[in-house]
């Protein structure tokens, strides 16, 4: 039994919690709130949480180096520190440098506990069930989303903004710290005297039929179509994903309400939590590049529907359908990356990838609030994003081998 590294994987999905539910999906909140508080533009706040994803982009390839190096434990127990620090700084800005301050604090936590540090971080304990044990452990973001961005409205709306920005803040760092420190003590099995997927080690040397892929250097990576295509398909479905996400209460509080409009948040976890777990059960035997063309497809057409009609039923309908599809393409890219480039090189390769999604994605937030200031309504930046998507799918699928 591979039981550490399981408890890897536990630890991981409880930092995808707090990184998501504070971070990603909680963006949504410091958007509505914020803009209502100050009175400030929604295209400069969005500006504001742009920073947060390109601060995160600009340092994912030293996280990824650093993990493969020296692993996980001080890279994210210091993580989760900043994410805190970052959080906790939002509900006391009253300019926009310190808004932008606050982002970047967040921004290089959210950096060490992205789909990057945390897959980098799981992929040296399994082979056989990597698949599964990513996509388990990132269906916290979805719990996160579901059950932390609710739980943040509803305290902002009887405690207010700030308390709840620094008792947030505070729960995550209480939690996620000390839990770090134990759990990542091991850099890997072979600490432990294991083979990947918990086997012993002798086994798994002697094993005629154990794949074991070599170890890309960057130049290499950065020479590979298979990568390139990952990178940039990715990239053009998350920008479209972040944006949406991210200007979701905003979206839907016309029509929900502001508390309203937070608990759809909780929906999209739900449905995002929905989704990886069917990914976690099918992502070892499933061609991983159809599939995930499939649901940037899927995606599209909810976008479009809710663009088309923007009424209660079909933007929670369509928004659970955009969220069973957001949970599993967050997931699915470090999942193709590590079966087709292995182990040994994950960090350094998916760093190179994560760094062009994440700084793409970055500007999902900004592109959607500058658009919606043009254009006067949502309807019309949802269909743009809807050709993201489907520009994502063409991509993905080029770049598939022959």
């Amino acid at each position: 039994m591979q039981s550490h590294g399981w408890r890897v994987v536990a630890f991981c999905f409880l930092a995808a919690v707090f990184t998501w539910g504070l971070g990603v999906f909680g963006a949504s909140i410091y958007l509505h709130e914020v803009t209502t508080a100050h009175g400030w533009s929604v295209s400069l706040v969005s500006a504001g949480i742009t920073v947060f994803y390109l601060t995160a982009a600009l340092v994912l390839p030293a996280v990824g180096a650093a993990i493969d190096r020296h692993g996980s434990r001080r890279v994210i127990a210091g993580g989760a520190v900043l994410l805190a620090l970052g959080v906790a700084a939002l509900g006391y800005v009253a300019a926009p440098w310190q808004l932008h301050a606050a982002f970047v604090c967040m921004g290089l936590g959210y950096a060490t506990m992205s789909v990057t540090g945390l897959s980098a971080t799981i992929a040296p304990w399994f082979e056989k069930y990597q698949g599964r044990a990513v996509a388990m452990a990132l269906t916290g973001a979805s719990v996160g989303a579901m059950i932390v961005v609710p739980l943040v409205a509803l305290s902002i709306a009887r405690r207010g903004f700030s308390a709840t920005t620094t008792g947030a803040a505070a729960i995550a760092a209480i939690t996620l710290v000390p839990l770090a420190l134990v759990v990542l003590r091991y850099r890997g099995p072979a600490e432990l005297g294991l083979g990947r997927d918990g086997a012993a080690a002798s086994t798994v040397a002697a094993s005629p039929g154990a794949a074991v892929l070599p170890a890309w250097t960057r130049a290499q990576a950065l020479r590979s179509l298979a990568l390139w295509s990952v990178a940039l398909g990715f990239a053009l479905g998350l920008t479209a994903q972040v944006g949406f996400f991210t200007h979701q209460v905003k979206l839907a509080a016309p029509v929900l309400g502001a508390t309203g409009a937070g608990w759809l948040v909780g929906v999209t976890g739900l449905a995002g939590l929905l989704g990886r777990l069917l990914l976690a059960w099918v992502a070892d035997w499933i061609e991983l590049r159809r599939y995930a063309a499939a649901i940037f497809a899927t995606q599209a057409l909810a976008l479009v529907l809710i663009a088309m009609a923007p009424r209660a039923p079909v933007l929670v309908g369509m928004t659970f359908v955009y969220g069973f599809c957001l949970g599993q393409i967050t997931t699915l890219s470090p999942i193709i990356v590590r079966r087709e480039f292995g182990a040994a090189s994950f960090g350094t390769v998916y760093g190179i990838a994560g760094t062009v999604i994440q700084l793409s994605s970055a500007f999902g937030p900004a592109l959607y609030g500058v658009a919606r200031d043009l254009l006067g309504s949502y309807p019309p930046v949802l269909a743009i994003a809807a050709g993201f998507e489907l520009a994502a799918l063409a991509v993905v699928l080029a770049g598939g081998r022959r």
